[in-house]
């Protein structure tokens, strides 16, 4: 019986502009993808051979005075993209992967982003994951919508009950063929993405593959007991419709709205504002005053005395420009405590609207979650504070510059996590497949 179901689906016009249409999408998104890679790949390429010539360059002009020099000199530090992340764009794309940084006042330098087309951000990006979250969910409401009422409407339901055992049975053997033909149509696209693509099949690309099946799993369970209500066509299709307007659109926006206007971040700007104004005002603040506040901080540097209050010093210049981050340092924290304050609230609720907890997951996945940006600009921070700690000595002895080893502070790239929390991602999902189930097992009275 199965495999009759099968053939007699496959050859509805239903199921086949169904399956071309999600493969051309599923297509589309791969080749988004792969130039997504390509771009990143480009950029990080660029700024590497670019380093060099900068290095150089600056050497030979400032060499004499290494003050200057680090004045204008920067150090790269780069975000590596995942491949995965061609499935599942997230924030990469607002986001820099590349930080330039110079030992001068940080709060200015790491939440510099890329120029991006805004009519681009706005219709973002056609990726994998939006046609597993957004697309594929739309078929499996195509495909059962009427999975017991076109039955029914048909007048068949009653023979059903004759030829059949059990039009239960019948109804489970029904959704079994869609869930297959979904799930291989899914299947497909992934092997497609990871041939294409190059992914490394790993933890993480088995990780994105079970999340979307389990999630399909989930929209086939709620589809499921929709159809058990026992409701004609044009009911089921628009409860199942409403639902996944709900699911996908409505209850993360209304989420998203109520998070933002709880944790509201003027910090975002004061940071900025006390920083620049921390930094400018020290041009008018007595030598000694402001030595004595650096020197409070980096007490090992307080051999190096106080400079005259006349005349220009690097000594000075360099205390007055990591003051100017002491002063927005306050809000600065508050800014990264409530923006980390949003994403753990949003990833709260998340667990209970499954659209959300997957565009999460994904997101985990392939490094390209707020919650890694974050961990980037912190490790930006670390980062710079080597470099300033590092070249203090120096600039403040005023060594040759030729004497350093330039050639250690090539690009730097970052080391990420490969840990798969399968629990976390993965239970959700379980547990809404499993509510919806048993539900429309409850309300089923077939025999």
């Amino acid at each position: 019986m199965y495999g009759l179901m099968f053939e007699q689906f496959l050859r509805t016009r239903t199921c086949q502009i169904g399956l071309i249409m999600i493969f051309i999408l599923g297509a589309i998104s791969i080749l988004i993808g792969r130039q997504f890679l390509v771009d990143q790949e480009k950029i990080a390429a660029d700024v590497v051979e670019n380093h060099a010539g900068h290095l150089e360059r600056n050497l030979e002009f400032h060499s004499d005075d290494i003050g200057l020099l680090l004045y204008y000199l920067e150090f790269v530090l780069v975000n590596p993209s995942h491949p995965i992340a061609a499935l599942s764009i997230g924030q990469r794309d607002i986001n820099p992967s590349v930080q330039s940084v110079n030992i001068r006042t940080l709060e200015g330098q790491r939440h510099d982003t890329d120029l991006v087309n805004p009519v681009s951000l706005l219709h973002g990006n056609l990726d994998l994951s939006f046609i597993i979250l957004f697309v594929f969910p739309l078929l499996i409401v195509a495909f059962t919508y009427n999975l017991r009422s076109e039955e029914v409407e048909s007048g068949t339901w009653r023979l059903v009950g004759v030829m059949s055992k059990s039009k239960f049975r019948f109804l489970l053997v029904k959704l079994g063929v869609r869930i297959t033909l979904v799930l291989s149509a899914l299947v497909l696209l992934l092997v497609m993405a990871a041939v294409l693509l190059k992914l490394p099949w790993d933890a993480r690309f088995v990780a994105f593959s079970v999340t979307s099946i389990l999630y399909q799993l989930f929209w086939f369970a709620l589809c499921f007991w929709v159809v058990s209500l026992k409701q004609n066509s044009a009911v089921n299709a628009l409860t199942l419709l409403a639902t996944w307007l709900i699911l996908v659109v409505l209850l993360p926006s209304a989420l998203n709205n109520h998070i933002a206007n709880k944790y509201p971040v003027p910090e975002a700007l004061t940071t900025m504002i006390k920083q620049r104004d921390g930094y400018h005002e020290k041009w008018d603040t007595n030598k000694r005053e402001t030595m004595e506040k650096f020197y409070t901080k980096y007490p090992q540097f307080e051999s190096f005395g106080f400079p005259p209050e006349e005349g220009f010093n690097w000594l000075w210049y360099y205390a007055i420009q990591h003051l100017g981050d002491e002063e927005s340092l306050e809000d600065s924290r508050l800014m990264r405590s409530k923006i980390e304050q949003r994403e753990l609230m949003s990833r709260s609720w998340a667990k209970a609207i499954p659209t959300m907890h997957t565009q999460l997951v994904f997101n985990d996945v392939a490094g390209s979650s707020l919650t890694d940006h974050m961990k980037f600009l912190s490790q930006t921070q670390d980062y710079h504070e080597q470099i300033r700690l590092f070249f203090y000595p120096k600039i403040f002895h005023n060594e040759n510059a030729k004497l350093v080893n330039w050639e250690q502070f090539e690009p730097t790239y970052l080391q990420r996590d490969e840990e798969v929390n399968w629990i976390g991602w993965s239970l959700p999902l379980i547990a809404g497949f499993s509510i919806f189930m048993a539900l429309a097992l409850f309300v089923a009275k077939w025999t």
